[in-house]
């Protein structure tokens, strides 16, 4: 029979474990969002089009807002937004780390970000360049994991309170 106490070591086990998950997620998509900015960037003139798939075009362009251009020249905004959603996704995780598969869109969310904070920093605006038809604003694979993330969390939010007692 397993008392409080083993209870409790494989709960930080599992605490543990979920972190490292998280964190090995961010790291890959920063470093995926990352490498493939410098690739468009040092490939494609700004302004220049090219077709990658039925429907899909890359292009090379700057990005002053948050995903899909929200909020554009807004830098005090735009920072203080992503760093408050960013404080309550970390607290959130922080008290359900061991939720199963939350790991995994928190370190979406956090490498999403953290891939556009870079640019930020480094440019002072974010590198866009995977286009969609229909006029939909151009994005970039950190914006495609903040989006993903943020979908595969609600279901995770959502499954775990239909499942609770």
């Amino acid at each position: 029979m397993r008392g409080v106490g083993d209870r409790d070591r494989h709960r930080g086990r599992r605490a543990v474990r979920a972190w490292s998950l998280a964190i090995l997620v961010l790291v890959c998509v920063v470093a995926v969002d990352q490498l493939t900015k410098h690739a468009v960037e040092h490939s494609i003139v700004p302004g220049e089009e090219r077709r990658f798939l039925p429907g899909v075009e890359l292009v090379n362009t700057r990005n002053h807002g948050v995903a899909f251009g929200f909020l554009p020249g807004s830098h005090v905004g735009v920072t203080i937004l992503i760093s408050v959603a960013l404080l309550v996704l970390l607290a959130y995780f922080a008290l359900h780390a061991t939720r199963r598969l939350i790991w995994l869109p928190t370190g979406m969310l956090v490498g999403g970000a953290l891939g556009n904070i870079l640019d930020r920093v480094r440019d002072g605006s974010v590198t866009d360049f995977i286009k969609l038809p229909l006029g939909w604003p151009p994005f970039n694979l950190a914006d495609a994991s903040i989006t993903f993330g943020i979908l595969i969390l609600f279901v995770i939010i959502d499954r775990s309170r239909h499942s609770d007692p």
